[in-house]
């Protein structure tokens, strides 16, 4: 694989990052750089660490992770996205749905990097056979997250601040939608 085609895989495998940055941000409606910074670093640090799982995992549980990794992601964007939406319609101090929570960004973390998991068993099918040889890859792909991450979070604020509409549907709308493409992306892809 080509450093060109890395990048695109790193940004394609970042784009659920993005939506739920953009979701979040929306929510936060202000810059809270502590929770922006801690929730872009984990959306990179488990997009960097699930294709190495993957990768390492290939030979013993390859057919499981494979089989079953499509509907994890979409339980999990789907219970976060229902959650968001019936909070919504909530007073607002008596919302549980916490962009602040660490559980929220964990959850949502290990959503949004399950697809990277495949990368991973994929990674070994192409050639990649040695620690040191994985390493660039997922190094691109954990930062490349990183960032766009970061770059969602502002525009999710930006665009809170300026469009005043029920954020909190729309953001967990649009986590439902993304669990719904992992879904079917592997069921018919």
């Amino acid at each position: 694989m080509t450093l060109f085609e890395l990048w695109i895989l790193a940004i394609g495998l970042a784009m659920d990052c993005l939506t739920v940055s953009i979701a979040s941000g929306i929510m936060l409606r202000r810059i809270y750089w502590r929770t922006i910074l801690l929730t872009s670093f984990c959306f990179g640090l488990f997009q960097a660490v699930m294709p190495f799982i993957g990768w390492v995992a290939t030979t013993r549980f390859s057919a499981l992770a494979e089989q079953y990794d499509h509907w994890i992601a979409f339980a999990l964007l789907a219970f976060l996205g229902g959650k968001m939406i019936y909070e919504s319609f909530k007073d607002e101090e008596h919302h549980a749905f916490n962009p602040h929570s660490l559980k929220v960004i964990l959850t949502l973390s290990v959503a949004t990097s399950i697809d990277a998991l495949a990368v991973g068993i994929s990674f070994s099918c192409i050639g990649y056979r040695t620690l040191q040889s994985i390493l660039m890859p997922i190094c691109i792909i954990g930062f490349t997250s990183l960032v766009i991450s970061i770059g969602g979070f502002l525009t999710g604020i930006f665009a809170g601040k300026r469009f005043h509409f029920p954020v909190e549907r729309v953001g967990g709308v649009l986590l439902i939608a993304i669990g719904l493409k992992i879904l079917y992306t592997h069921l018919c892809g």
